[in-house]
């Protein structure tokens, strides 16, 4: 739009000190004549006056404008808070009508901003209008409309604009909201052990008179039944959470609905308790001394976490060879201590090439098999004293072996061999990816053992065997326990980098720490665990077939079946999507998995009202005003949009339906013309007549 400004400007030929210097003089001839009141002064006046304005040049200036459009910005929030209910609905309703009503005035330009989720940040709503006002000249900057629940998270303390700003909210005043704070969580606890929770159930948005009283907090862990518990509303309160096994644990606590709140999106949390164990406590027993005893003790010593208790039988019972104990340095064997008193205070027994020569009566070995099926765990690693008939396989502890061997001359092999990991093996995480092991046809790339036990399995899975088809080391799960027996006394090669040596540290490792039940080594198990948004659902199994179909259970009750892809050595894995907070459930038909999927924005969900107290500062200080939408979602109560006059009120009373937009008559000059109001050619006679009719009426 274009317009034409008239006004009247002076262009001195004269500099102005000099046009001064001149008003003074002539000021200072007319006082005598003034003082004398004689005749044809104020013609002399006129003359003077009519020479000093023809010297500061007046001139008539005529400027052709062209207005330049106000701006005014509409921000929309976009995060999760400000999607609940009927809140988006009503909000892009509001947009449109703000929009349309916009466009009623030829010089009004509306820009619109989004603002998205912003993870773990909150609603960066500020961020967002200081990025847009960016591009805008704060000379054109008409107001700012924001269409938001109020929940901004990074409102400065001074705004960095001076255009009013308006805050228009969903729904009505006085919402309420009730929601769990979770004051402390441990992430970590001890198994057998307990951990404490601290958190706080609080109503939001209640008068402090009527946020008082209890309220029934639903904890459950893993699936398991729940326990409820009465809790004092705004008040600490503290859980107890047993740990019963290691791996992570989920842990779920919601609060009863309040009548009339908001949503309950918030009253309820979930933890994630990792269950760790404490010092492992290993009972090592050797039998007669060999070149691999030591290769125990090492392993074992090596952790930092095992406490190892360590007996070695140099003298069994039959021989005697009248060297008195003190020179042999040996104490009496604690066997009443170690297999009665305290055996179930350990977590894995090891027998090294033990032989029962009567040092363990069956009473005892008896007690180790109901440690076995209890829960503990056994380890065997055997050679020739496996065979004949101080074997322990021909004890009560017999009945939890997995193997039998051979009798008679069969049971022992002689000779060079390479160990290899059956098919089950490469599926087993003991064994599943060793370095060197025999990858399909190719043949293993570790050194050779030269002896190991025939044996008949009878229970249990064959990880390694011989080459021959003949088991060498067997895993099995007995009642509650696990017992792992190593059909060879010579993996000590390994260790020693004989004929390029093995993965023998490993190997005794992951055995050990699978047979103290470390999750990780869970041969056949189902884990779920959410990251970034996704839930990624692991599958382990020994069982060769097809990946099974998993069955996923989202917080909200929603059910999806999809199958697992195989990934080889085991495994089969499934991903999705999982933008619900709180506690998802995979199961594969025999076992179920709890992942714990945190809010993506902790906090965006700490208070759900739509309030504008966050933003009132703002609104204050430009000059802007608060409006609410109402509850009604198809037909929300929009402002009406108005344009006003820099310095007038924007905003209106509080009942008022409109929302003001500045209007800063901002412009661009397309072109000037000036006009000469005292051209030489007129001021020159009119100021020789004035002088002459003024000497003429002195003369007088």
């Amino acid at each position: 739009m274009q317009n034409a400004i008239s006004a009247v400007d002076f262009a001195p030929i004269l500099p102005a000190w000099l046009l001064v210097a001149l008003a003074v003089l002539a000021l200072l001839a007319l006082v005598p004549a003034l003082w004398r009141r004689a005749r044809g002064v104020w013609w002399r006046a006129l003359s003077f006056a009519l020479l000093l304005l023809a010297l500061g040049n007046p001139r008539l200036v005529q400027e052709t404008r062209e207005t330049r459009p106000d701006i005014a910005l509409l921000v929309q929030d976009r995060s999760d808070s400000a999607r609940i209910g009927t809140r988006g609905a009503q909000m892009d309703a509001a947009r449109a009508t703000l929009e349309a009503d916009a466009a009623r005035f030829p010089d009004l330009e509306l820009r619109t901003v989004d603002v998205p989720e912003g993870g773990n940040q909150g609603t960066r709503l500020m961020t967002a209008i200081d990025r847009a006002l960016a591009e805008i000249p704060r000379a054109r900057l008409a107001g700012v409309l924001a269409l938001t629940d109020g929940q901004a998270h990074d409102v400065p303390a001074a705004p960095s604009f001076d255009a009013p700003f308006h805050t228009i909210l969903p729904g009505a005043p006085g919402e309420v909201d009730r929601r769990i704070r979770v004051i402390e969580a441990p992430g970590f606890g001890i198994v057998g052990r307990s951990v404490e929770l601290r958190l706080a159930v609080e109503d939001l948005g209640v008068p402090a008179a009527q946020a008082q009283g209890a309220v029934r907090l639903t904890i459950r862990r893993d699936g398991n039944p729940p326990r409820v518990e009465s809790v004092p509303l705004g008040r600490e309160h503290r859980i107890n959470i047993p740990i019963e096994r290691g791996g992570p644990s989920v842990v779920e606590i919601a609060a009863d609905q309040r009548p009339g709140e908001v949503s309950t999106l918030n009253n309820r949390a979930v933890v994630t308790i990792n269950g760790v164990r404490d010092r492992l406590r290993v009972l090592l027993v050797s039998g007669e001394p060999h070149s691999g005893e030591r290769t125990w003790r090492r392993l074992l010593k090596a952790d930092p976490n095992v406490d190892l208790v360590h007996f070695t039988i140099l003298r069994p019972p039959e021989k005697d060879d009248l060297t008195p104990l003190n020179e042999l340095a040996l104490i009496a064997f604690p066997v009443r201590e170690l297999f009665q008193v305290k055996l179930r205070d350990f977590d894995l027994i090891v027998f090294d090439r033990f032989a029962n020569r009567g040092i363990l009566p069956p009473v005892y070995l008896r007690n180790i098999a109901d440690y076995v099926r209890g829960g503990g765990a056994l380890l065997l690693s055997v050679g020739p004293e496996f065979l004949g008939p101080t074997s322990l396989a021909a004890t009560p502890l017999g009945q939890v072996l997995p193997a039998r061997p051979l009798g008679g001359t069969e049971g022992l092999a002689e000779g060079a061999f390479r160990p290899r990991v059956t098919d089950a093996g490469a599926r087993h995480p003991v064994t599943q990816g060793l370095t060197g092991a025999n990858q399909g046809d190719a043949a293993p790339q570790w050194g050779r053992w030269y002896r190991h036990l025939r044996a008949e399995t009878e229970s249990g899975t064959t990880v390694m065997d011989s080459g021959d088809g003949t088991p060498l080391m067997q895993l099995d799960r007995v009642g509650e326990g696990r017992v792992a027996l190593l059909l060879s006394d010579q993996i000590w090669l390994w260790s020693r980098g004989h004929d390029g040596g093995g993965p023998q540290a490993e190997l005794l490792r992951r055995a050990a720490h699978w047979l103290m039940k470390e999750p990780e080594l869970e041969e056949e198990d189902l884990l779920a665990r959410v990251e970034n948004g996704t839930l990624s659902v692991t599958r382990r199994s020994v069982e060769a077939g097809p990946p099974p179909e998993i069955t996923v259970t989202a917080p909200d009750g929603t059910v999806t079946r999809r199958t697992a892809e195989a990934e080889g050595g085991g495994r089969a894995v499934l991903n999705l999507p999982a933008e619900q907070p709180g506690v998802w459930q995979a199961s594969d038909g025999r076992r179920t998995a709890f992942a714990a999927a945190a809010a993506a924005n902790p906090l965006e969900i700490a208070d759900l009202r739509a309030d504008p107290g966050k933003l009132a500062p703002v609104a204050q200080a430009t000059g802007g005003g608060t409006r609410w939408l109402g509850n009604e979602a198809a037909a929300p109560a929009v402002p009406e949009l108005r344009r006003v006059a820099a310095g007038r009120d924007m905003a209106g009373g509080t009942g008022s339906g409109w929302l003001g937009l500045r209007r800063n008559q901002d412009h661009v000059v397309t072109g000037v013309s000036a006009l000469p109001l005292l051209p030489p050619w007129l001021a020159l006679p009119l100021v020789l007549g004035v002088a002459v009719v003024a000497w003429r009426r002195e003369g007088r």
